[in-house]
């Protein structure tokens, strides 16, 4: 192993000092020694020993999370009904309705009337409340006591239009924080809005579907209690040629909520039930269905390896990945997620998706005008690099390396990580060939660049890379060596020996010590020892003309 020197070895120009930011380390043990952790790390380098596919393959990564972010608002767990002009029939707008001044205390009085007609202008008027304001009142409301009064209310076969109302305010209590959805949960809700599925008036069977999907959209406990009640077969019997177009919708997101959250994912009979309906709902003409559906998909293939073989078996993947090419921007977007989890599997696993001509679709999301399809593209990309030599052949055939290496180069700081790691798999899978093609493509310049970045992951992976190259070259390492050494790559790596990350400044000192250090030793030309303890080199290394063969 390699421990940091108290002097840096002879270097053919003068090293400066660095200071970075300490990253965290990746796939490293806080109780291994310095010595352990370097040769742990040092035997990523070597093709197929110690490969590390959990690394290599980042499905459940900082690279996912970031990639998330931006899904937050785009893509609700909870909606709130808010009416429109053109489907409430309500008389009063709702600024009449707040003239009149309405107290809470006087709504929940009148919430539990004997006359009918008072009890559902309460009720009514709750729901306003409700769904009046940008900010409604929801804690208040919870505080008045009305919850009780609510639930009741769903119990009241013989007035369909008070169990509508009561639905509608607490799907928009549900729709609040967890807690809120939690005082809704409490009340024993869930089990009336099951019932309710079976109602004869349409409007309270969709309204009890909405409530249900908020509940479930809490979270995995919500979702494996409602679950456990039963909601999968009566939901998925709504699906059918006749149901109303805004029906289907709300059914199909409350599908994407049953797929929703990992820890843990849903059960697998669930799971099982669900995928007939996405295999259907997958062809729908309706844009928001179909984003709805695969979007399901990935929820579903982002929780491990055992559920993305069942996406698999269900025969969906042939329908999924031309989607990646669909006309509506959202659409894409959940494609290129669903398949990128899917290529985070097993290299049996990512080959179903290449079999479906997935690579085709990739020179239009690599020039995409959004720059996330261009990241999530690369990190797709990445993952294949990541598997077999197949499998990294196929991306040399499809002309993708070069549009890699000018994302690299080119692309914003997201995409140039996800291209360093792309390329970096890439040594690490590659035969000598296809690493030496990467060389003829012009990929160290824009490689080296991105040593001086603050972010030490990208930086050691750029190393690992490099590193990987100049082990695989052989007789041609010279010649590597040079190329790095005139894109200003030397440099770089002879400053990241000051870096305050020890992982980055022993892979450094490695890398110069083995192939640009004044005292380096080529084995295959054993130099003998003279007198003093230095060595005759033979200094008659030939550099081919043109071309790369390690």
């Amino acid at each position: 192993s390699i421990h940091r020197p108290s002097e840096h070895i002879q270097l053919r120009r003068t090293t400066a000092h660095l200071n970075h930011t300490q990253y965290p380390h990746r796939d490293m043990s806080a109780n291994m020694s310095d010595s352990e952790k370097l040769d742990k790390q040092r035997l990523k380098n070597f093709k197929n020993k110690g490969r590390d596919l959990e690394t290599m393959r980042r499905q459940r990564t900082e690279v996912v999370v970031e990639l998330r972010k931006n899904k937050r608002d785009e893509h609700l767990l909870k909606r709130r009904n808010v009416p429109h002009e053109d489907i409430c029939d309500d008389s009063d707008a709702d600024g009449d309705f707040r003239s009149q001044n309405t107290s809470l205390e006087a709504i929940v009085q009148n919430a539990t009337s004997d006359n009918q007609g008072i009890q559902l202008s309460a009720v009514q008027a709750a729901r306003k409340l409700l769904s009046s304001d940008r900010n409604p009142p929801i804690d208040d409301l919870i505080k008045s006591g009305i919850l009780p009064i609510l639930v009741h209310c769903l119990d009241r076969d013989d007035n369909p239009s008070l169990q509508f109302e009561a639905a509608w305010a607490l799907t928009n209590i549900a729709s609040g924080t967890s807690e809120q959805t939690q005082a809704v949960v409490q009340s024993n809700a869930v089990p009336l809005f099951l019932r309710l599925l079976h109602s004869p008036h349409q409007n309270v069977c969709e309204q009890a579907v909405w409530a249900l999907g908020n509940i479930i959209g809490d979270g995995p406990q919500c979702r494996d209690y409602v679950i456990s009640l039963g909601v999968v077969k009566p939901l998925l019997s709504f699906i059918s040629p006749s149901i109303p177009i805004t029906f289907l919708r709300n059914v199909t997101w409350v599908m994407v909520n049953l797929c929703r959250h990992k820890d843990p994912p849903p059960p697998m009979e669930t799971i099982q039930e669900i995928l007939p309906a996405l295999c259907v709902l997958i062809h729908h003409t309706d844009v928001n269905i179909l984003v709805d559906t695969v979007w399901a998909l990935s929820y579903l293939t982002d929780a491990g390896n055992e559920q993305i073989q069942m996406v698999i078996d269900s025969g969906i993947v042939p329908y999924l990945v031309p989607l990646l090419s669909h006309q509506e921007v959202k659409v894409q977007t959940a494609a290129l997620r669903a398949v990128g989890n899917i290529v985070t599997g097993t290299d049996e696993q990512t080959q179903v998706v290449l079999n479906c001509d997935a690579l085709g679709h990739f020179p239009a999301l690599l020039t995409h005008p959004k720059e996330k399809i261009n990241k999530e593209a690369v990190w797709f990309l990445s993952n294949i690099t990541a598997g077999n030599q197949q499998q990294v052949q196929a991306v040399i055939d499809a002309n993708l390396v070069p549009m890699i290496i000018l994302l690299l180069d080119k692309g914003d700081f997201g995409t140039q990580k996800e291209a360093a790691w792309a390329i970096s798999n890439l040594t690490i899978s590659g035969r000598k060939e296809q690493v030496a093609y990467l060389i003829q493509q012009q990929v160290v310049p824009p490689f080296c660049n991105l040593l001086t970045v603050k972010d030490a992951q990208v930086v050691q992976v750029v190393l690992d890379g490099l590193s990987n190259i100049l082990k695989m070259a052989d007789e041609e390492a010279e010649t590597i060596a040079n190329l790095i050494e005139e894109c200003g790559g030397l440099e770089k790596i002879e400053q990241l020996q000051n870096h305050e990350n020890e992982d980055i400044y022993k892979l450094a000192y490695e890398i110069i010590d083995q192939f640009f250090s004044s005292d380096d030793i080529d084995e295959n030309l054993v130099p003998e020892a003279i007198q003093g303890g230095t060595y005759n080199f033979n200094s008659s290394t030939n550099v081919p003309a043109e071309g790369f063969q390690f």
